[in-house]
């Protein structure tokens, strides 16, 4: 068998400077001293014969093409090696350590904390660090290594493998005065003409437009637009528009204190899937395996 040129300490110590971005950072976080953080990272160049950082006098590290490259192989296998350790310490079946959850931002308010809380009280020896972004975002980080898992709307999931978590339909919000707002239900054909605020985010907008442009009707003016959800309902409490939203608070009130409408879509439309999502091949930790599981037999679901 041949000898490994390197060590799990100059590995960790490298991972910690990569993302930090200095040697000083790399050695608060480890609660090391700098020097044994840099004569690590040099032993570690030199025994793989490449070049990992560049160094820039006062400025910290950057990571070159080889170091990008060695930072996505390195995180999923220091995971690994964490469970070997945990299997070697008689606790094989123990979920135990720090798992990486990436989360859809506007899902994050509706379904995160419940379903942390439920996941942290079931493994008590786990924790979970949350990132919360857009869908592109969260698909770099599942694909680089910084999250192992990804709670998210299930549309252009390339090469992700992923499971079902849940299915929610999108329904209108409209001012609390608003004409149509006393209604079980409303139609697209009967928005065209109104003003809307959309929700503006990579993939989310288009889909909203989308679904009157499926039915040939003309998109609807867009008043205003905004990435924030509930910037979003604020502005239709106000009177500037409809909008279409698939998440649903429990009350209909703004930060403000101002009412909106939550109304059914009559349109026959396809719902969205919300799926947990993961690097299509990747060995999964037993951490992430849990998690999956958890949040596809619904524990902390609200």
């Amino acid at each position: 068998m041949a000898r490994l040129s390197f060590t799990l300490v100059q590995l960790r110590y490298f991972l910690a400077a990569a993302e930090e971005g200095t040697m000083t950072g790399a050695a608060k976080a480890l609660t090391v001293s700098q020097s044994a953080i840099s004569t690590s990272i040099a032993q570690l160049e030199r025994e793989l014969g490449v070049q990992l950082f560049v160094r820039h006098h006062a400025r910290g590290l950057t990571l070159t093409p080889v170091g990008e490259e060695f930072v996505r192989e390195l995180r999923p296998f220091l995971a690994h090696a964490a469970d070997l350790e945990d299997a070697a310490k008689g606790v094989a079946r123990s979920v135990v350590g720090e798992l990486v959850i990436g989360w859809f931002s506007t899902l994050a308010p509706f379904r995160l904390p419940g379903v942390v809380a439920a996941f942290e009280e079931r493994y008590p020896k786990a924790s979970v660090r949350v990132l919360e972004a857009e869908h592109a975002q969260l698909k770099e980080a599942l694909r680089n290594g910084q999250c192992e898992v990804s709670v998210m709307y299930g549309y252009d999931l390339g090469d992700l493998g992923f499971a079902v978590v849940d299915s929610v339909r999108p329904h209108v919000v409209l001012p609390a005065d608003h004409q149509l707002a006393g209604r079980d239900s409303v139609a697209l054909r009967d928005l065209v003409a109104e003003p809307m605020v959309l929700l503006d985010l990579p993939y989310t907008s288009d889909y909203f437009l989308a679904l009157f442009r499926s039915r040939g009707l003309d998109e609807p003016s867009v008043r205003y637009r905004s990435p924030s959800f509930e910037t979003v309902r604020s502005m239709v409490a106000h009177g500037h528009g409809f909008a279409l939203l698939n998440q649903r608070p429990a009350h209909d009130l703004t930060y403000d204190g101002t009412p909106v409408a939550a109304v059914e879509l009559a349109d026959d439309v396809e719902s969205l899937d919300i799926v947990v999502a993961w690097p299509a091949g990747a060995r999964l930790t037993r951490r992430a395996q849990a998690f999956i599981h958890a949040i596809r037999s619904g524990h902390g679901q609200s």
